[in-house]
């Protein structure tokens, strides 16, 4: 499978209708300076060196993760942290990070959309001797809305579920990865799911930032009605209407696996 490549450039010319669908993709020419996302990358890179690998190493001496023979299905291969943009900001409070990192992690989140719910999370997957019993980060969905995420470049990783099959997302310089959570899926009826994992690989630490843009935390979610009519049809299932906050609160009880089954009637 070739993995989908979008030219944002496009999108004000007489291509606009396909370049629109090729959603679940990679974007380039998105408007994003190269030299920022350079600053970002290294910066990224400089604090798990400086403030973050070392704990990592000390948490898998601790849970012997060195030597294990069987596989782990309760822990994640990843070094990470959270930054809250919107609604209230914690950026400020979050130890470890110097003045000009915070400033620019703090512009690659709102760089692209101001919404009610923004924040983002911050990942490093370093090598790891058992990549065959312990995933860089277990199959899921994400909770939200629309996930824009930019990665490294040099080490791969990233997979997502097409068909029964994971399917490789290549490294690719520059380029913005777009996924679509739980809340799109239910807007759009199951039409668009996006399972996805990280696999740990043995040689180099690959870096992750994904903005995740949610709804309000009082936001209704549900399918969109001409899709319901459609799928109705059909005798397609139809998903209920929920807050999104009651959803956040069953996502976070059943963690790696995906949510959306536990709602459709």
């Amino acid at each position: 499978m070739e993995f989908p490549v979008i030219n944002l450039e496009k999108l004000n010319g007489e291509e606009r209708a396909a370049t629109m669908a090729k959603i679940k993709c990679d974007l380039l020419d998105h408007g994003i300076e190269p030299e920022f996302l350079d600053t970002v990358e290294r910066m990224t890179k400089g604090h798990y060196r400086k403030c973050m690998e070392q704990r990592f190493k000390e948490m898998v001496a601790g849970k012997g993760l060195e030597n294990v023979q069987t596989e782990i299905k309760d822990l994640d291969w990843e070094s990470t942290f959270y930054l809250r943009h919107l609604p209230e900001s914690n950026i400020a409070q979050v130890p470890d990070l110097d003045d000009e990192y915070r400033e620019r992690v703090s512009q690659e989140g709102l760089l692209w959309v101001k919404g009610s719910n923004l924040w983002t999370k911050v990942s490093n997957y370093p090598p790891c001797p058992k990549p065959d019993l312990i995933k860089g980060l277990r199959a899921h969905t994400d909770a939200g809305g629309i996930i824009l995420l930019f990665q490294d470049d040099k080490v791969s990783g990233l997979q997502l579920l097409k068909d029964g099959q994971w399917i490789d997302v290549p490294p690719m310089r520059h380029s913005i990865v777009i996924n679509l959570g739980d809340q799109l899926e239910v807007i759009t009826n199951g039409k668009y799911e996006v399972e996805h994992r990280v696999v740990a690989q043995t040689d180099g630490t690959r870096m992750s930032i994904a903005s995740f843009y949610n709804p309000g935390s009082d936001a209704l979610i549900y399918p969109a009605p001409a899709l319901v009519e459609k799928e109705a049809e059909q005798k397609k299932l139809v998903y209920p209407k929920f807050v999104f906050e009651d959803y956040m609160k069953l996502y976070a009880g059943l963690k790696s696996r995906p949510r959306n089954q536990d709602l459709k009637p």
